[in-house]
């Protein structure tokens, strides 16, 4: 615990100004994803078709900072790093499903997920799915400029496929499941067995495939513990400079049974001309 110790003491003396890179321009080839009929293990049939495919426009990804789709950029070169030591960490044992989140609001987790999926996805050797567990708050879907109809909570509650829930945002190998409205009694629909077993069928169908949950922050609401009982790895986003040192604290003793795969110090200082994204293995 002595990298997590250090970046304690950075949220404490780093500084807060977010990254404005420049990066090079994008031309986004948009390709759907047919996925593979399979009878399941688990009770609950989870059936994948031909996902709804939405090009998102390069200047809407640039606007949104969802940066690490493009080359030539500080913030994508960190989440390069990022990535690199989350496959190191993950692979080999077979680790694919991990979930996102903060100590409070505010601090970049679901920025953090979106472009943590995007670079994932950028791999050659696996796909991925980013899934949006903020059932209080989804916000996923303005990240990426998208109109959502259907949500997680409609296959929760009211059973709809998943498959007419799932969206290509013309990124290869990227496939997006976005919350909706929210709902008020999130806690009780997480802890139903049906989410369980629906993060098992994620992780299980398609073992090569990363799944990334972007989920509420751990002091705000019971979700985000609930959901790390479920998931393989946890990363925690931390601002630095905002984030209080106690609150940190606290999260960690919350997590202390899970697996916490690492911190991502958000905005943090690194020199006085570049503002990065770092991971801080435990």
């Amino acid at each position: 615990m002595d990298k997590i110790q250090k970046a304690l003491e950075k949220v404490k003396k780093e500084g807060s100004q977010g990254v404005q890179p420049k990066p090079a321009p994008h031309k986004i080839e948009p390709e759907g994803q047919k996925v593979r009929k399979k009878s399941p293990s688990l009770e609950t049939k989870i059936t994948y078709q031909q996902s709804k495919v939405i090009n998102i426009d390069s200047d809407t990804l640039r606007h949104n900072r969802l940066f690490s789709y493009f080359d030539g950029n500080f913030v994508s070169d960190q989440y390069k790093i990022i990535k690199t030591k989350i496959l190191e960490k993950t692979r080999e044992e077979g680790l694919n499903t991990i979930l996102i989140t903060s100590a409070m609001p505010g601090e970049g987790k679901s920025l953090t997920a979106a472009n943590l999926a995007i670079s994932l996805a950028r791999e050659t050797s696996h796909t991925v799915l980013l899934v949006d567990t903020d059932l209080r708050k989804p916000s996923l879907h303005q990240l990426f400029d998208i109109d959502v109809q259907k949500g997680l909570s409609d296959y929760l509650i009211d059973d709809t496929s998943i498959s007419d829930l799932l969206i290509n945002p013309g990124i290869s190998k990227l496939l997006f499941l976005p919350g909706k409205q929210g709902i008020e009694n999130s806690p009780e629909v997480i802890s139903a067995p049906k989410m369980e077993v629906f993060v098992q069928e994620l992780k299980k169908r398609y073992p090569e495939r990363y799944v990334i949950f972007d989920s509420p922050p751990l002091i705000e609401s019971a979700d985000s513990l609930i959901l790390s009982k479920y998931v393989d790895g946890i990363i925690l986003v931390v601002e630095a400079g905002k984030t209080q040192i106690g609150y940190v604290k606290k999260v960690l003793d919350l997590l202390e049974d899970r697996n916490l795969i690492g911190l991502v110090l958000n905005k943090g200082e690194m020199s006085e001309k570049n503002k990065y994204y770092n991971l801080i293995k435990n």
